[in-house]
């Protein structure tokens, strides 16, 4: 699998700065101050998937409510689609703005704006009249999301130390399961309840991360790479000393980590016009784009919505239709998702990003395989009144089975690799892209999903087998290989190699301590040398 993403090395530059991160032994949890910016993560950037995790889990716990349905007047087909589409359609009509309040603001108060949007989205919820008003408030909801997924994923990756990024960026989509798990015990708890509160208290309390996010979020430095684009290279600088400047050969590392970032960010300047024409405009950015496109689809069109927002219709569709068990086997699939998510996690710093990503996509098809084919067994069996317990087994084993195959790529590598694929200058607009697919894609499968499960039963998985397969053939041929490398390193990986030989060369001259002196850092920014080069 080596060949395909080769095609990428031309542009990578000498990972010294890698080298530098890997000669530090010091653990992480032994540096007051990075274990500090670490537990600041987690409330904000961190929990920001809890809001899309409790949202998909909570719709899907719902439906199976008695009041809910009551209340709603039982809807089907177009109208249950829209319900749970609508979340997707206001993240796609918030996409377009979303890089340039990134850019304008910062990374902070872009997630501190974004949670005040989804607080409003969720009183309005949890207050509703009707199912217009319904819809409307899912729609501010996901209106407010994107904000806050683009500027947390950037900042987790900006702020980490290089040697944990890749798990705390993986980390990133795990909150979803969190807030998943907590949604089906709410819905779980609020089941019994007799009256329309079974369904306004889980809403209301879709409110609960927004505000952990809006509460800690200041406390967080912001982006120094976004600092320095602001010509404010001094803040940046002590951000980094102090987070990154506390384990072996420290002064060395933040010189040469700043030098790096200083030099690249400016060589990318240079060459973006920091407008959405800048994606289209070299082969190497089409490609980035091709890649974000397809797995934005890839992450909602591989089979996940189903479960996460139908699954009390596929178990329906086999006779299990008590909403007690339901319930049931809809936190335990939230919970076993976590402990997936969590584990391959922890497995991005072993291995390499291809190998993940044909692993899940190859596993994925099989299992979706395998499923359709225990379905069609179950669901004729229900329609004839006589079920197929060893099929049911099967469907339910395979419902199982498919999160540690999803989590493989879809889920712990989906935003590492979009930050290391997209260099600082266009990496607000690249992730708002992939956003976009996954929202239209997501919007997309959950209108269509109740539909299709509807009108053809077992017969709708074949689509996604069909689908899933096509998933392997790209993934092979187009995906590059970005592991063990900082973001400055891949920042030129599909560009000419002496763009990249140029921040190299700024990380030597910090290395020989031409930048700065005992007595402390005197600082030169290379903005300057480096325009001359370019031009």
């Amino acid at each position: 699998m080596a060949g395909a993403g080769a095609a990428a090395d031309s542009g990578k530059s000498d990972p010294i700065v890698t080298r530098l991160a890997n000669e530090d032994k010091v653990p992480f949890y032994r540096k007051p101050h990075l274990l500090y910016l670490y537990l600041m993560l987690f409330p904000t950037c961190m929990g920001i998937e809890l809001t899309s995790g409790f949202d998909s889990q909570m719709i899907n716990a719902l439906q199976i409510v008695p009041w809910w349905v009551k209340f709603f007047g039982d809807p089907q087909g177009a109208l249950k689609g829209i319900i749970a589409a609508a979340y997707s359609l206001g993240a796609i009509l918030s996409l377009p703005f979303v890089p340039k309040i990134n850019d304008r603001f910062g990374r902070r108060w872009s997630i501190f704006g974004g949670s005040v949007v989804m607080v409003i989205g969720a009183l309005i919820q949890g207050f509703s009249t009707h199912v217009g008003m319904y819809i409307i408030a899912r729609m501010i909801l996901g209106f407010g999301i994107p904000t806050c997924i683009v500027s947390g994923s950037s900042l987790i990756g900006e702020l980490a130390y290089p040697k944990e990024r890749p798990v705390l960026t993986s980390l990133f989509n795990v909150s979803y399961f969190v807030g998943q798990i907590v949604a089906a015990a709410i819905c779980f708890g609020t089941n019994s309840i007799d009256s329309d509160w079974a369904w306004r208290i889980p809403s209301l309390l879709q409110i609960c991360p927004s505000i952990l996010q809006m509460t800690f979020v200041l406390f967080l430095p912001e982006s120094p790479r976004w600092l320095i684009t602001k010509d404010r290279g001094e803040e940046a600088h002590q951000i980094l000393l102090k987070y990154h400047g506390e384990g072996d050969n420290a002064v060395e590392f933040v010189e040469a980590e700043f030098a790096q970032m200083n030099a690249t960010i400016n060589l990318e300047l240079e060459i973006s016009k920091r407008s959405w024409m800048d994606l289209f405009q070299t082969a190497g950015m089409r490609r980035r784009l091709l890649i974000t496109t397809m797995l934005g689809l890839f992450t909602q069109w591989s089979g996940n919505t189903l479960i996460s927002y139908f699954l009390g219709d596929l178990l329906k569709m086999i006779g299990m239709v008590e909403s007690t068990s339901v319930q049931k086997i809809n936190v335990s699939i939230a919970c076993w998702s976590l402990v997936c998510g969590v584990t391959v996690s922890l497995l991005v710093l072993k291995i390499r990003r291809r190998v993940m990503y044909m692993a899940c996509t190859i596993s994925l098809l099989l299992c979706y395989i395998s499923w359709t084919i225990s379905m069609k067994y179950a669901q004729t069996a229900s329609i004839a009144k006589a079920p197929n317990q060893a099929a049911n087994i099967a469907v339910l084993f395979f419902i199982y089975a498919y999160s540690p195959c999803y989590n493989m790529g879809y889920n712990a590598l989906t935003y590492t690799y979009m930050v290391e694929v997209w260099p600082y200058a266009e990496r607000s607009r690249g992730i708002a892209v992939f956003q976009l697919f996954g929202r239209l894609a997501s919007f997309f499968t959950t209108f269509v999903n109740p539909i299709g499960l509807k009108d053809v039963g077992w017969k709708y998985l074949i689509s996604y087998c069909v689908w899933l397969a096509y998933e392997v053939v790209f993934v092979y041929f187009f995906f590059p290989e970005t592991f063990g490398r900082t973001l400055e390193e891949l920042a030129f990986m599909f560009e000419d190699k002496a763009l990249a030989d140029q921040a190299v060369a700024a990380v030597q001259k910090a290395i020989r301590h031409e930048n700065f002196d005992a007595n402390g850092p005197e600082h030169k920014y290379p903005s300057a040398e480096v325009k001359e080069t370019v031009v």
